[in-house]
């Protein structure tokens, strides 16, 4: 067994790396690269297949054979040169080099990227495995046809199986690296389970959780200290979460104009935001916005479009209009002090780590709560303002499927609706 409390332990030696998310900027590939050589109405094809899968409601190899079939008739070029024009994730050269230097074994699996790709990643980074899924091609063009075993529903478990054969390793000498559910069935066969800016079933059952750079979990990897890193409250950070609790504006705004008026003022901007983010994927720049995205984006973020922003106007916009007053207020301060105050005060001083949730701290969420409720109390009573706090908090630090900048205002909304 590795012993994950005591450094000098004996270091794991395979570390398995998922690709999209964790290598190369999640969906960067599919949704924004391959479809520049689709038409309008495949391209949007794409993207509906892509939120089925995200919510369930297709399997990945049912997914990505619709997907595949959108491309049929590129050349295996085409496919490769478009995956050329996509970045790393900075700090994942960093890792590399320091897991070889270090003696450790690496392989790169992924169920989006064809295996000619993933050989390119590997050689690029000096990893001693490569696994993608197999395109057809015949006469140099792509029938639309894939297999191999990743794209099935255990397909990454298979290939870490025959890859811990070869080495001659137990689950005891794996650690795995990865960010979605598509990768939690190598989860036992690893000793170590670490989430990369995770989704929520990733960050129930990973040991560890990160969100910025790759290169934070170095110090897990090698073995060089296995104790929980005490979060750090970056520059980054600061400015993210400063544009997040001037959320607590709007009410106040509302007020004083028409909230109809606030609601589409904050759709034309969040309008303009996404006519940005797109030009930006594309290589083109909107001063003002692209400017705030470098300042306030995670570094995961910078190379993929940044949907956060788009979701918290989101989070203010449904309670605003949707929502009675006063508690439509009520609900967007419990959004914008307490999920806002939340992250700030856990980078700063959080040191005790939720069991269920790696990336959430107690001592933020209590912080969170605080500020919730002396928020929502400038509009509702204090009953309403504690149990929306309460609830607001409890969804904030719970991993649940949908993005915390919906689900805290939407259903301490509800909440406080439904009390008398």
């Amino acid at each position: 067994m590795v012993n994950k409390n005591r450094k000098g332990s004996k270091p794991n030696r395979l570390v398995v790396f998922d690709v999209e998310g964790v290598i190369i900027p999640k969906r960067r590939y599919l949704l924004f690269e391959a479809t520049r050589r689709l038409s309008y109405w495949k391209t949007l094809k794409v993207m509906v297949v892509g939120f089925l899968y995200e919510v369930g409601a297709l399997s990945l190899k049912s997914a990505l054979k619709r997907i595949f079939r959108l491309f049929q008739g590129l050349t295996v070029d085409d496919l490769f040169q478009l995956y050329r024009r996509i970045p790393l994730i900075p700090g994942v050269e960093e890792v590399f080099k320091k897991l070889k230097d270090t003696g450790y074994r690496t392989a790169l699996i992924s169920s989006g990227l064809p295996i000619s790709s993933v050989e390119h990643l590997a050689a690029r980074l000096n990893a001693d495995y490569a696994f993608g899924l197999q395109p057809e091609v015949v006469n140099k063009r792509l029938t639309g046809e894939i297999s191999g075993d990743v794209i099935k529903s255990n397909g990454k478990a298979l290939v870490l199986k025959k890859i811990l054969e070869s080495e001659e390793l137990s689950p005891q000498d794996c650690v795995v690296v990865a960010d979605d559910r598509n990768n939690l069935p190598m989860f036992p066969l690893c000793a170590l389970r670490i989430g990369y800016n995770p989704d929520f079933l990733v960050s129930i059952k990973a040991d560890h959780v990160f969100r910025d750079a790759l290169s934070e979990s170095l110090p897990h990897l090698t073995g060089e200290t296995l104790e929980t890193p005490h979060s750090v409250l970056s520059k980054t950070d600061f400015i993210r979460e400063t544009i997040h609790i001037s959320g607590a504006l709007i009410p106040f705004i509302s007020i004083n104009l028409d909230r109809y008026l606030v609601f589409l003022l904050i759709l034309l901007v969040t309008l303009l935001y996404t006519a940005s983010e797109l030009a930006r994927i594309k290589g083109a720049r909107a001063p003002l916005f692209s400017t705030v995205i470098r300042r306030a984006a995670l570094k995961p973020e910078l190379h993929e479009f940044v949907t956060a922003p788009i979701l918290f106007a989101l989070g203010i916009m449904v309670p605003l209009i949707f929502f009675p007053v006063p508690i439509n207020y009520a609900s967007i301060m419990i959004l914008a002090l307490g999920d806002g105050l939340a992250t700030l005060f856990g980078k700063k001083f959080g040191r005790t780590v939720f069991p269920f949730n790696k990336g959430k701290r107690v001592e933020g969420s209590l912080f969170g709560f605080l500020f919730a409720f002396l928020g929502a109390r400038l509009f509702v009573s204090p009953v309403k303002a504690l149990v929306g706090a309460a609830v607001g908090m409890l969804v904030e630090f719970l991993p649940i499927p949908v993005s915390d900048n919906l689900a805290v205002p939407i259903v301490s909304g509800l909440i406080m609706t439904i009390i008398p």
